[in-house]
């Protein structure tokens, strides 16, 4: 299938999008907004600088339709190393940090390859044109789907195994497996493939390794050397599959009550998540495929505090000691119960970096579909500001994944 391009002209609109298609190009209106030049009718928002077009790299080439996985083995796990920014606690600003931790990754060198795993699709939504998400979802049931649903619908309908989508490219080295509501009836089954592994039955494995089989076809085609699952406010059982599917994490945390309790919860809920997983393990025929199940903690993000003449609030400094001592009390020495080697890239500082509240600036890249240093809104020192803050988050994160093995459970 011919690579998917997008151009870099932000606040975009798509027109005649009656259908979607693989392969489109943009230009500029009168009006300065983006629109599509005949017959092609879809678009997407970009992640560089305004009025400049980027070239993208080229995909593999695939059939014309999603296909399906015929079997496990033809579906390597890849070299990408896979990161959760993950927080079960809401309003920590998860999607905004992913959006512009892989973008900084990107601007870096690195191939980057998004996964909307929320049912709330925010990532999508950031993206992605409006009407062109609407269009994603009208056909995501259909034969020629391109959302995480129409790749996953073949498991949940116990009618075959997952497909095999092209991903969106949505700016240079940055591509998305865009997300879906209809995520949460994958979501509904996973309790019951779970369950299965239990009893091993074939139908357990091959659902709780769909996604991660998706996602490992996306690898191939984008040539992606590292993957973010944006992932709901929960735990759920698709964020259990997620971290399990996972070689690291990352804790976003805002210096706030609610956010450290969610760290203690988050600490056992993972070490019982890869405790069980290793059962599973010991239970699994041979020949199946299994998520590693070796999700390993790199630090946390301090994030969303106020500055006052380029100082952090005395508020947000004084809750920074606590989230240090939760953070290794609570869940590193419960996942250093499990297995010690879970922890052995959790090295000093174990604070990543610190993302500042950027107030109406982060709304304006949203509305935008930019990252923060390329928004039009704000001065050039801010937008350097938020270049060296993700930028240096970025760099750190990179080298903490370096250190980590990203073998197979099998």
């Amino acid at each position: 299938m011919p690579q998917r391009q997008c151009s870099s002209f932000r606040q975009g609109r798509v027109r005649n999008s009656c259908r979607l298609s693989a392969s489109f190009t943009f230009n500029r209106s009168r009006t300065g907004r983006r629109r599509v030049k005949p017959p092609q009718t879809f678009g997407a928002r970009s992640l560089v600088a305004p009025r400049r077009v980027v070239t993208a790299r080229p995909y593999k080439q695939m059939s014309p339709r999603t296909t399906s996985m015929n079997q496990e083995a033809n579906n390597p796990r890849g070299p990408a190393k896979r990161l959760a920014i993950y927080n079960h606690k809401g309003g920590v600003g998860k999607t905004t940090l992913t959006v512009n931790l892989a973008s900084a990754m990107a601007a870096l060198g690195h191939t980057v390859l998004l996964v909307d795993s929320d049912p709330q699709c925010n990532l999508t939504s950031y993206l992605i044109e409006d009407s062109v998400v609407n269009d994603l979802l009208d056909e995501s049931d259909g034969d020629n789907g391109q959302t995480i649903w129409s790749a996953l619908k073949p498991v949940v309908e116990a009618t075959g195994l997952p497909r095999s989508i092209p991903p969106i490219q949505v700016g240079q080295n940055l591509s998305l497996i865009p997300g879906d509501v209809r995520l949460a009836e994958f979501e509904a089954e996973l309790t019951s493939f779970w369950g299965d592994c239990f009893q091993r039955k074939l139908r357990g494995f091959r659902g709780t390794s769909a996604l991660s089989n998706v996602v490992s076809a996306a690898v191939q085609q984008t040539g992606a050397t590292v993957v973010l699952y944006d992932t709901g406010p929960n735990i759920g059982p698709l964020n259990r599959i997620i971290l399990l599917d996972c070689d690291a994490f990352v804790v976003p945390a805002a210096c706030e009550l609610f956010s450290v309790r969610a760290i203690k919860t988050l600490g056992h809920t993972l070490a019982s998540w890869i405790s069980d997983w290793s059962s599973v393990v010991e239970l699994a025929p041979s020949s199946v495929s299994l998520l590693p199940g070796r999700p390993q903690p790199l630090g946390y993000i301090p994030q969303r505090f106020r500055v006052y003449d380029s100082l952090p609030s005395k508020t947000f400094l004084s809750w920074l000691p606590e989230i240090e001592k939760t953070f290794k009390s609570d869940l590193l020495s419960l996942l250093d119960r499990v297995d010690p080697s879970l922890v052995q890239t959790a090295t000093a500082p174990l604070n990543l970096g610190f993302v500042p509240d950027f107030g109406s600036r982060a709304v304006a890249a949203q509305r935008e579909g930019v990252p923060l240093w390329r928004t039009g809104y704000g001065t050039t020192v801010q937008r350097n500001a938020a270049w060296t803050c993700f930028s240096r988050l970025a760099k750190t994160i990179l080298g903490r994944l370096e250190g980590v093995d990203n073998r197979r459970a099998s």
